[in-house]
């Protein structure tokens, strides 16, 4: 399993719009895929309302992990997505 700490900049934090692309995204990797927030709640990164049920607000730091064949592809992919959001 490979995880990465990211840091939320979008002033928006992560909502439908980003939730929606980052799910896309996460759904073209082999791996599994899961999202957790500062109080160590995990949910799959390729269900949108899960990852919505986090709240993630701007400033918040969320781990991404990834488990499987491309799992460093996978990570490295979404965090960079996590870390240029925009609305």
């Amino acid at each position: 399993m490979v995880s990465k700490i990211v840091q939320i900049k979008n002033e928006t934090g992560l909502h439908t719009r980003p939730g929606n692309e980052f799910v896309s995204l996460a759904k073209t990797f082999t791996s599994q895929i899961e999202l957790e927030n500062e109080e160590g709640k995990k949910v799959k990164g390729t269900s949108l309302l899960k990852l919505l049920s986090l709240g993630i607000k701007k400033g918040a730091k969320i781990t991404v992990h990834a488990a499987g064949e491309d799992e460093n592809e996978a990570v490295e992919k979404l965090a960079h997505l996590l870390e240029n959001l925009k609305d």
